[in-house]
């Protein structure tokens, strides 16, 4: 099963989520590919729950190399693109090259996959309106912005869809994201 994904995030993304993506990817026979907004490495953090705080702390994680910039991606190579969570998205949103191949791959019927915060990338593109989706709870209110329907399950797939709460969700998310690509 030969397939391109593209996988999306930059400085204080989830590690977790980005590793266990990629070594999924390639396990499968899939070409991963990292992109953000240039080719460098990027630091990866992670995000951990502390028993005394109502949110997570962070802390350094491993890092990853991005190989491929935002404004040299082509759509039409990839059958998917991922969105990491963690703290990229809160500026990568922001990112024009990116969010046209988000609208791009969404419009085309690609596989659009999403966990955690990355799902303020589908937010700023534009491309929640009346889906059900899924996210870290405590971004939800983007989804209710965007006009999204948020689910409280730990994965959702809605049509070329498919979104997870964090990397706690791995096993529900990537049985919907295995199924999609396998399909």
């Amino acid at each position: 099963m030969s397939k391109d994904i593209l996988i999306v995030t930059g400085d204080a993304g989830e590690g977790y989520e980005c590793w266990y993506a990629f070594h999924r990817f390639q396990e499968e026979g899939m070409r991963p590919v990292v992109a953000s907004t240039n080719a460098r490495r990027l630091q990866m953090v992670a995000h951990l729950m502390h028993p005394d705080w109502e949110t997570y702390i962070e802390i350094p994680g491993y890092p990853i190399q991005a190989t491929l910039p935002f404004r040299k991606v082509k759509p039409k190579k990839f059958d998917a693109i991922l969105i990491i969570g963690g703290r990229a998205p809160e500026y990568l949103r922001h990112d024009e090259d990116l969010l046209k191949i988000v609208q791009q791959m969404h419009a085309e019927g690609k596989w659009v996959f999403s966990i955690c915060h990355g799902i303020q990338v589908l937010a700023a593109a534009g491309i929640l309106e009346g889906r059900r989706v899924t996210c870290y709870e405590h971004v939800r209110s983007e989804v209710k912005l965007a006009q999204g329907i948020w689910d409280k399950r730990q994965a959702v797939r809605d049509g070329n869809l498919v979104t997870a709460q964090t990397w706690e969700s791995h096993p529900e998310f990537y049985r919907e994201v295995f199924g999609c690509l396998r399909a």
